[in-house]
């Protein structure tokens, strides 16, 4: 990539890629389902390589681009043909070959990603492509002519005159060498306009020309991208035929949407009428197949006057900054709200205010949710990417499975979607290894269908998302798992006092595997307690459903954003900590009798008929306080991931919605996340209270206590 090019300019190309590699990757996976390719998707396909092509050598990706033109020769040659000349052999290893291809694409991009050098070996595999297009074709492979390359067009687009003495509009650049312009226009909303003109710019280079193009610092600046998608850019010529040749590259490229030939006036007395400038557009309508080229089949384009589209990308920096404001508008307008020297007012002028402080409380509200509603994604993305681990595993274990997706439409916040596909994609591939039975007959002779099944559903209850990956396979044996967990010392208390769900939830310590054999896929005892950590990290929770000889079903519970909480704040001496209120259950009062005392000194409180560890905060936190009588301060009853305990503080101040703030970054060494905090907020008046992370608290207050 030019050293000019900024990291704005990259993260748009990586964008692209990946957007255009998912759409790659759906097409395939549904294409093989049915048997074969679409006509609509041979054109899709070439479109793709075509502009990963194209975008990539402007970024000077060299193994990206070459791969993506050498598959771009084998649609250009399919889509010329027809996809039914292709027997049904070669379509099966079409298939294997796109998808290999599309793994290369993106293993590359993933190194664009992560600033490694990218591969310089490519010949094999660009000759196993090569070697393809022959096998098809029978000959080499076809190179499409420029002479086919032409779209159909008509009037000044097909004869690609322009009426003489066209007046030069006021903006032409200032070059007295240049006998005629190409002023081009680019369709809207394409993005990186300075980098898809100097694509242009460089494909009319290939016709070996003199020429110009302005803005001349397109490449390099991208403020120029602006300017481009506003007027346009424009290409200098010495000569009329110069630019006649140049025209027939201009008539092959994507993302035009019209230009026109601008002769430069000669310096004569003024002509007595200014003539009608030669306009040309592209076709609105796919030209035929014989006048497509390897540049691109002419997509339908847009008109002078383009629908404006209704979506835009935008970066999820700029997202989360938008949340700070609107986080701090929020601390802000509690601080006003909350000041005592409210008090000082007249009592009309006092209520006047509170009302205006209503409205402004409504409309920050409002303001909050939208905010929120823009980082919100449909987890599709994700689940459709579930779709190639099955395809991928059904061929390598010779499975035969159908993954099933419910509620793809479900939305959550964008770093959620970020950081939940490895978990699933875990589960997943857990289910497709060892949940699934071996073969057809053993599923037949258990009375089930002969294809195996993977439900992937989401759906939403109030403030949560709830994830299910369901398989119909052969179940947990709730005994192999204990005997498994024994081998390993991993039981902390006999057998029979385990429960059905805490047996299953041993599948998540450490090292647990019942696998006996290593696999590509499973068996190292690394897997179920990382997707646990992952999915508590963003603040959820994980539990295990299975019957031994009908399926399993694996829950994740995470919440729709990480940004902003409803929480209770409770006091604790001088402190103030905030709970988060989908982890209480009930608050109440006890009497000094009513707590009893376990055989090592833990105190415990009856509640429906179960008895309750109870965490006196002041005591884990080692702080001064007057209430350590019971009587005399209230217990919270809480609960994260089916763990449930009472916490003794001093008093509640009331419920509050807070913005998650992360801890400093030099406190990190303390590693207080251990120690059952998850982050802190900042309140109206001005003074911070730490948020606790309940399940946390439970594992080092209760479990290590």
């Amino acid at each position: 990539m030019s050293s000019g090019m900024d990291s704005s300019i990259l993260d748009t190309y990586l964008y692209e890629e990946n957007n255009l590699l998912d759409q790659l990757d759906e097409m395939l996976v549904a294409d093989e389902k049915n048997g074969d390719f679409s006509t609509d998707d041979v054109n899709e396909i070439f479109r793709i390589m075509h502009t990963i092509k194209g975008s990539s050598a402007m970024m000077e990706f060299n193994s990206i681009s070459t791969i993506a033109h050498h598959i771009e020769d084998v649609f250009f040659y399919i889509r010329d043909k027809g996809i039914e000349t292709l027997d049904p052999e070669h379509k099966k290893e079409l298939f294997n070959l796109m998808f290999r291809s599309e793994d290369y694409l993106r293993s590359e991009i993933e190194k664009v990603e992560q600033g490694v050098p990218l591969s310089t070996d490519i010949d094999a595999f660009s000759n196993e492509i090569n070697s393809f297009l022959k096998k098809i074709s029978g000959a080499a492979p076809a190179q499409p002519e420029a002479s086919q390359a032409a779209p159909a067009a008509s009037g000044a687009a097909a004869s690609g005159a322009a009426a003489p003495g066209a007046a030069a509009p006021a903006s032409l650049p200032d070059d007295k060498d240049a006998a005629c312009f190409f002023h081009v226009f680019l369709e809207e909303g394409v993005g990186m306009e300075n980098l898809r003109a100097y694509m242009i710019v460089n494909a009319v280079r290939e016709c070996e020309v003199t020429f110009r193009f302005y803005p001349s610092d397109m490449e390099t600046d991208p403020d120029t991208s602006q300017k481009i998608a506003e007027n346009g850019f424009f290409l200098a010529f010495d000569s009329s035929e110069d630019a006649s040749k140049a025209e027939g590259i201009l008539k092959t490229q994507n993302h035009i949407r019209s230009y026109e030939l601008v002769n430069v006036p000669k310096a004569a007395p003024p002509a007595k009428a200014e003539e009608k400038k030669a306009s040309v557009s592209k076709p609105t309508a796919p030209a035929p197949a014989s006048t497509d080229t390897a540049a691109g089949k002419a997509a339908p384009m847009l008109s002078h006057a383009p629908v404006k589209q209704n979506l835009i990308s935008v970066n999820l920096m700029k997202l989360d900054s938008l949340m700070d404001i609107v986080g701090e508008i929020v601390i802000t307008e509690s601080m006003v709200t909350s000041s005592p020297e409210l008090n000082l007012l007249p009592r009309d002028n006092r209520d006047n205010f509170m009302k205006s402080a209503r409205q402004l409380r409504k409309l920050t509200n409002d303001l909050q949710d939208i905010a929120m509603s823009l980082r919100m994604v449909p987890i599709s993305g994700v689940f459709q990417k579930m779709n190639r681990i099955v395809r991928d595993m059904k061929q390598s274990l010779g499975k035969d499975v159908r993954l099933t997706i419910v509620g793809e439409d479900t939305e959550v916040d964008k770093t959620i979607v970020d950081n939940i596909q490895d978990p699933i994609m875990h589960i997943v591939r857990n289910s497709m290894d060892h949940g699934i039975e071996e073969t057809a007959q053993e599923r037949i002779a258990a009375g089930k269908d002969p294809q195996g099944e993977i439900v992937l559903s989401a759906s939403h209850t109030s403030s949560e998302v709830v994830i299910s990956i369901k398989d119909d396979g052969y179940g947990m044996d709730p005994q192999k798992i204990l005997e498994k967990a024994r081998s390993k010392n991993m039981l902390t208390k006999p057998d029979s006092e385990y429960s059905q769900k805490e047996i299953l939830g041993l599948i998540m310590l450490p090292g647990f595997s019942t696998n006996t054999e290593v696999t590509e896929y499973s068996g190292r005892g690394v897997g179920m307690d990382v997707v646990k950590k992952n999915v508590e990290s963003l603040g959820g929770i994980v539990s295990v459903s299975s019957t031994y000889g009908e399926g399993t079903t694996i829950s994740m519970k995470i919440p729709l954003t990480l940004a902003i909480v409803d929480g209770m704040k409770v006091t604790v001496g001088d402190s103030i900590f905030t709970i988060p209120i989908a982890n209480i259950r009930q608050s109440f009062k006890v009497k000094a009798d009513q707590v009893i005392k376990d055989e090592y000194g833990n105190e415990m409180v009856e509640r429906v008929d179960h008895f309750y560890p109870i965490v006196r905060l002041h005591s884990f936190y080692h702080l001064p306080t007057e209430v350590t009588q019971m009587e005399d301060g209230i217990l919270l009853w809480v609960e994260a991931n089916d763990r449930s305990y009472c916490l003794f503080v001093d008093d509640l101040i009331g419920e509050q919605q807070v913005v998650v703030k992360p801890l400093p970054a030099f406190l990190s060494e303390f590693n207080l996340k251990d120690h059952g905090i998850t982050g802190c907020t900042i309140m109206g008046d001005g003074n911070i209270s730490i948020i606790l992370d309940i399940l946390s608290l439970y594992s080092i207050a209760v479990e290590n206590a």
